[in-house]
């Protein structure tokens, strides 16, 4: 009935996963090639994350294990019936104890980074995929805790809002990248997007990496990318801004090449989104 990729339950020396994700899902192979290779596969080999994946057709009735059915009130399309996925979330609480369950679901919260830091504090979590048309209403309403959404377009299925779900948020635990200080750094950790980076040939199509990167002076650079990432973040992601305004030593970095991010006008209040 369920399919998982963790540490073997025969290795009793073997250190508890940091968090388990269960996945309910009617394609599990879809995970296998993904959960198998790159971080995903070294966290999992190494026992860092394990993730257990349920069927519920293994749960439907009938000689065919229906799973759906036609929508009342008409339509198109077929509706996941709520019982097969009430009972493969019973099942799983039974087998392994409770967790946090997650709809993916276009009509869930958009996912973002201090969501995916809140959701690596947790043990265990549930991510329930749907397919077809949707899901019969009380499958988030009454079985599920939240609904998360990945973006503001339509896939075939939840299996890979629940991948990205599962990286996203393995990546923020202790070990996984093998870096802390790669983590501190990357885009939206603090509301802003990465600066960007450079690395050999010096120079490539007439573009050259830009000399302070060479100066050895490590102020300096760190100045630099702080303003750098600023920037990119006013020019491309301005919604960032708004929700995380620049503070003083930002608009010091701005003010001082004599720009301002789009939105905020230079002698508000420090820290103050334009009205």
């Amino acid at each position: 009935m369920t399919k998982a990729l963790n540490v073997s339950d025969g290795d009793a020396g073997a250190a508890a996963p940091l968090i388990t994700f269960e996945v309910v899902t009617l394609f599990p192979e879809l995970f296998d090639g993904f959960l198998s290779a790159s971080l995903l596969g070294r966290a999992v080999a190494g026992g860092l994350i394990a993730v257990e994946r349920t069927n519920p057709r293994d749960f439907a009735p009938g000689k065919h294990r229906s799973v759906d059915d036609t929508p009342y009130g008409g339509g198109p399309g077929m509706i996941l019936r709520v019982e097969p996925f009430a009972a493969a979330l019973a099942h799983i609480e039974a087998q392994r104890g409770p967790a946090r369950k997650i709809l993916m679901s276009p009509q869930g919260a958009l996912l973002d980074q201090q969501k995916v830091q809140a959701l690596s504090r947790l043990g265990r979590i549930v991510l329930v995929c749907g397919r077809y048309e949707g899901f019969d209403e009380r499958v988030g309403s009454v079985l599920c805790d939240e609904e998360l959404s990945i973006g503001d377009y339509v896939l075939a299925g939840g299996e890979l809002g629940a991948l990205v779900v599962i990286e996203a948020v393995a990546r923020l635990l202790p070990g996984v990248l093998g870096c802390g200080q790669s983590i501190e750094d990357e885009s939206f950790s603090h509301g802003r997007l990465e600066y960007p980076q450079w690395t050999r040939p010096l120079t490539f199509q007439d573009r050259t990496v830009p000399a302070v990167l060479l100066s050895g002076n490590h102020q300096q650079i760190a100045s630099w990318r702080r303003q750098e990432a600023l920037r990119r973040t006013a020019a491309r992601r301005p919604d960032l801004l708004a929700r995380h305004p620049p503070n003083e030593a930002e608009r010091a970095l701005l003010e001082a090449q004599g720009e301002s991010p789009p939105g905020l006008e230079k002698g508000a209040p420090k820290g103050e989104a334009k009205p």
